[in-house]
């Protein structure tokens, strides 16, 4: 039998008629949009994540624009981000009226570099009476928005400082990486707003597309909630927004997801160990790096590899489930030429799109499936 990469019905199989009932309460009550279901799903999230608040919107894209437009970033206005995550990181910037500008990832957690962030805004910005500003463009630096990859948290202790010394707001990109955890404090809960993804194949998953901003402060959250209405309350509107509401439907799947996730993410992390001992003497692949301050949730497990491709094609033709997340740093994406960048730019993720390759890590795993995919990865290297 094949090794899928995930498996999203065993996942559901022990919580399938808890599942139904939502579904069919739903019917029974006609409560599709908002509603109680949301509001109750909204306070035990913010709760999970240690925040005082969180605002439901339809996917982890429009979380990621809906904070930017709450935090005003302006037409033109430059959002530091990293170039190797999923494109919804940099495609939300231009969405949102911002040009984004890069800063390269660690080789080991493959997130920010922190120290790389800190040189970016040293060499090529300043403090005026505009806010921070990039001196090579004169355009105002809106934000930053670290992303927490593959399920554990960028270096935040080092981020936040950096930021707040300059006066940017941080939005948390945590759409892999609910529940991961940094110093003891929850991805989400560190930033002016933290946006998350539940798109089916993440760790906590809606039947559909979802997403969520968790902030503490009380007017950002008002101002969320205005945003995904329209940009009003009511039939009064003081901006312009856009419809992206979270559905009552799945709200009420969230929540029976949400009183189980951190067992799933158990699972999860044993597997990784699992894998971790199994590499471990296989000199052609390096295993994740999980930063001893983090606590990963392994949304993907990503090895780097010698010949990925080939190891790829192999994977394949034993019908493992594997993928490359990400095979194209967005600085070399065809949409984002009008930036300007460059390959060589940004080395560190340039080498890790030539050598990423994810591995079945779903907590739901047989222990002979672990071991068919480690003996596919041995055999390939001769091991």
């Amino acid at each position: 039998m094949p090794v899928p990469l995930l498996d999203i019905h065993r996942q559901h199989e022990p919580i399938m008629e808890r599942l139904r009932g939502v579904f069919e309460k739903a019917l029974e009550t006609s409560g599709f949009i908002k509603g109680p279901e949301l509001q109750a799903l909204e306070t035990e999230f913010a709760e999970y994540c240690g925040t005082s608040h969180a605002v439901g919107c339809a996917s982890g894209t429009d979380a990621l624009i809906l904070s930017l437009m709450a935090l005003d970033v302006k037409p033109g206005d430059i959002v530091i981000t990293s170039p190797f995550t999923f494109f919804a990181s940099a495609g939300s910037i231009v969405r949102a009226g911002g040009v984004p500008a890069f800063v390269d990832i660690l080789p080991d957690t493959f997130n920010m570099d922190p120290s790389l962030l800190e040189a970016f805004l040293e060499r090529h910005c300043a403090v005026t009476d505009r806010g921070v500003v990039h001196k090579p463009s004169g355009s105002r630096v809106s934000a930053v928005m670290p992303v927490h990859l593959f399920g554990q948290p960028a270096d935040m202790d080092a981020i936040i400082p950096i930021c707040r010394e300059w006066g940017i707001p941080v939005v948390e990109d945590a759409c892999q990486s609910v529940g991961g955890e940094w110093s003891g404090g929850k991805a989400g809960s560190f930033g002016a707003a933290g946006c998350f993804s539940f798109f089916p194949s993440k760790n906590l998953g809606a039947l559909g597309d979802g997403g969520m901003v968790t902030t503490d402060d009380p007017d950002l959250a008002r101002k969320l909630t205005r945003l995904r209405e329209h940009g009003g309350s009511g039939y009064v509107h003081e901006t312009v927004g856009f419809n992206s509401r979270l559905d009552a439907i799945q709200a009420g799947f969230l929540r029976v997801k949400l009183g189980v996730l951190d067992s799933w993410h158990e699972g999860r992390r044993r597997n990784a160990a699992y894998y971790d001992d199994a590499f471990r003497d296989l000199e052609e692949v390096s295993a994740p790096v999980t930063d001893g301050r983090s606590r990963s949730v392994y949304n993907q497990y990503t090895l780097r590899a010698g010949n990925r491709d080939e190891l790829l094609e192999h994977l394949r033709k034993k019908e493992i489930g594997c993928a490359v997340y990400y095979p194209l740093p967005l600085h070399l994406q065809p949409c984002f030429a009008f930036l300007e960048y460059a390959r060589g730019d940004f080395p560190e993720s340039e080498k890790a799109s030539e050598e990423v390759i994810s591995l079945p890590v779903f907590g739901e795993l047989t222990t002979d499936e672990l071991d068919r995919v480690v003996e596919a990865v041995r055999e390939f290297y001769g091991g």
